[in-house]
Parts: structure tokens; C-alpha cells; sequence
């Protein structure tokens, strides 16, 4: 049976591992602040900004398309983190040219991407996990739900991921590097404020699967597919 093509899923796939990478180097190793009313000063990642857009786009790969296609995501991902963290400690590692200037911009370079194969090896792991729990969930309970409740699968399975995904990260990635008070308070607020995030996307991810479901013909019920993360083919 010939494989067939979408007209979006590459484009999907590609906003995918941009916000993932965005998340990782831009935003991880941050840690800022903010005063909430009636809540007082919440401390968080930076990477917060960034990274439930990818769990986003996660569930509408999932829902539309089929597990297998968001597992062949998740692996580019994958490849995009780690190709990243090799070209970062080649990068830092790299004699500065003279100057006071490249001094000081040496300092700086290795003082944000220093840590990256931690934030790098922290985040593939996390992230490895935590996707396919997502993806996994949401495509049981699609089936189990005979594609009802869109609301239930896409929370329900972000849920679940980002309580691996933030359970795992921030232990790896900065266990030694920051007191271990900020690093529970933190993957504890990231978990929280992950998972809000798909609760009020909700009637953005209606709209957006819906209109691809049209467009491409397709509502996938992984019914019986290969669920083993390890496979890179649809």
C-alpha cells in the first residue's frame, strides 16, 4: 500500500524541532521570577516560553495523523538536541582570538552553553520519555474514547508526559549546579504551568485539528500500530 503524502505534516514537523531547540538553548538555563497576585513570587524556567508549544504540536501530530508519524518527530528531535549539543562544545572549546572583546565573549559563551551537554542530555532523556508517554497516552484514549472528549486526551496525555518530562529534566540537567530546593520548586512550577498551558490552548488545538482533519483528509486511530519507541519507520 503506497504511503500517503500531507500537505502540512512537514511543516508541523519543522515547528516541532525549532520550538524544541528554542526551549533547550534559549530558555532552559534561566531561571527568572515573577510576582502573581494573590500567589506572591513564583520562581520558573525560562524555558516555559517554549517549551508546551512542542507538546502542542506533539498532540495535534498524534491526534491527526497517528503515533507513528509523531514517534518519527520525536526522533528528529532527537537528532536536532544532540547534533546541537556536539556543535556547542566544539563552538566553546574553540581558542578565542585576542582581544579584550572575544575575552569577554568567550566568558559569556561558556557560561550559557557550557552546561549544555547536561541541559542537552537532561532534555533528551526527558524529553524522549515524556513525548512518547504523551503521544502513547493520547492515542489509547482516543481509541478508548472512539475519538470523543478531544479536551480529555489532549490534558489528560500532557499531563502524564510532563510529569515524566519534569520530573526528569531538571534533576539531570542541574542536580549539583543549583540547590536542590530551587531545582523540586522549579520542575514543580514547570509541571504546573506545562500542563495549564494545554488547558487553555484547548480551543486553539479544536480549531487547528479540526482544520487539518479537513484539509488532510485524515483522523488516524492507532488501533493497531507498533507502539515501541524504538521504531524510526512509519
Amino acid at each position: 500500500m503506497p504511503r500517503r503524502s500531507y500537505r502540512y505534516y512537514d511543516f508541523i514537523l519543522a515547528a516541532f524541532v525549532t520550538v524544541l531547540l528554542c526551549s533547550n538553548l534559549i530558555g532552559a538555563g534561566k531561571v527568572a521570577q515573577v510576582d502573581l497576585p494573590l500567589i506572591g513570587q513564583v520562581v520558573f524556567g525560562a524555558g516555559i516560553l517554549f517549551f508546551p508549544i512542542s507538546y502542542f504540536f506533539g498532540d495535534i501530530l498524534t491526534e491527526v495523523y497517528g503515533y507513528a508519524h509523531d514517534r518519527r518527530a520525536v526522533w528528529c528531535g532527537f537528532g536536532a538536541l544532540f547534533f546541537a549539543a556536539i556543535m556547542a562544545s566544539v563552538v566553546v572549546s574553540l581558542t578565542p582570538a585576542p582581544g579584550e572583546y572575544n575575552s569577554s565573549l568567550q566568558s559569556g559563551l561558556e557560561m550559557v552553553f557550557g552546561n549544555t551537554w547536561r541541559i542537552v542530555a537532561g532534555s533528551i532523556t526527558a524529553f524522549w520519555m515524556g513525548s512518547f508517554v504523551n503521544a502513547y497516552v493520547l492515542a489509547k484514549l482516543k481509541v478508548w474514547t472512539q475519538g470523543r472528549k478531544l479536551w480529555l486526551r489532549t490534558i489528560g496525555s500532557t499531563a502524564a508526559g510532563e510529569m515524566v518530562d519534569s520530573s526528569l529534566f531538571y534533576v539531570i540537567a542541574f542536580a549539583g549546579i543549583w540547590p536542590l530546593e530551587q531545582v523540586v520548586t522549579v520542575a514543580l512550577v514547570q509541571y504546573v504551568l506545562k500542563t495549564s498551558w494545554e488547558v487553555l490552548a484547548t480551543p486553539l488545538t479544536y480549531v487547528i485539528v479540526g482544520y487539518l482533519k479537513r484539509q488532510e483528509q485524515e483522523d488516524y486511530y492507532d488501533t493497531h500500530t507498533n507502539f515501541s519507541p524504538f521504531k524510526t519507520t512509519l
